[in-house]
């Protein structure tokens, strides 16, 4: 444990190396909630206006939702992984006493908690220049089930990511463009990132909701703001359990996989 906790401090001091990287992901961020809260607002301007479910309150509180769930879940550092394997260098850890992916989990916690201390700037600095309508949730057991909801959506993201960066144990070369296909594109779109799900047609919410990246991002905000309760929710919470296994079980199959073929160039 204490090596793992070592880690983690190591981390949280490396975030602060690539400054300009971690300022420019955390003003992205911003950037976006401005963007889709200005087109929300507007939608919403009329007094008393209802649409997708939605009224003004709720629909704001899940814009300004993502700043935190994206600082819990989307925020990562997996994302090296594919630099290791295409310079040869995850040969280093292999030999090392640690386990690879608690190693990375550690990391990601790390990038995580830093996330988080901004994202609660962040949402000071919007509440204080934007002063938003937000709908608080005050049942116990649905805010539970929005907590455990989160913490399914990190394990998901994470080991996709995973899954993602192998490639280059294949194609080293295209490590990159891959984590940008699956992060950049898919996850963006297909989370609830940009906007709630719930606004598509009926016939597409219902293959989305047999994916994994669904409950990323859009299943965690709907439970908070109680669009979600009774069968649907625990329908939620088991279908993103089991990715979480199928993922996993995959993810442990294509790293023997890729192993059997790896050539270490970089080294």
């Amino acid at each position: 444990m204490g090596k793992y906790l070592q880690v983690f401090k190591i981390s949280f001091q490396q975030e602060f190396v690539y400054r300009l990287n971690f300022i420019m992901w955390r003003v992205r961020n911003v950037l976006q909630i401005f963007i889709v809260f200005f087109l929300w607002d507007t939608v919403f301007s009329a007094q008393g206006r209802q649409l997708f479910g939605y009224d003004r309150d709720k629909i704001l509180t899940y814009v300004f939702g993502l700043i935190f769930i994206k600082a819990f879940v989307l925020s990562s550092r997996v994302q090296d992984v594919a630099g290791d394997i295409a310079r040869g260098e995850i040969i280093n850890y292999l030999l090392k006493p640690v386990n690879y992916f608690k190693y990375w989990l550690t990391r990601d916690i790390s990038s995580k908690a830093l996330n988080l201390v901004f994202a609660v700037g962040e949402f000071s600095l919007l509440y204080l220049i934007l002063r938003p309508p937000f709908y608080f949730q005050n049942n116990p057991f649905l805010i539970i089930l929005f907590l455990i909801s989160i913490i399914l959506a990190i394990f998901t993201y994470y080991i996709l990511l995973f899954i993602v960066n192998a490639i280059p144990f294949w194609a080293p070369e295209m490590g990159w463009g891959g984590h940008f296909l699956v992060t950049v594109i898919m996850v963006e779109f297909l989370s609830g990132a940009l906007f709630p799900l719930d606004i598509l047609p009926a016939s597409l919410q219902n293959v989305l909701n047999f994916t994994p990246f669904p409950y990323l991002i859009f299943f965690p905000l709907q439970v908070y703001l109680g669009k979600i309760t009774g069968f649907l929710l625990f329908k939620g919470i088991f279908i993103s359990t089991i990715w979480i296994f199928i993922l996993w079980f995959f993810m442990n199959w294509i790293w023997k996989k890729g192993f059997k073929v790896y050539q270490a160039y970089g080294r």
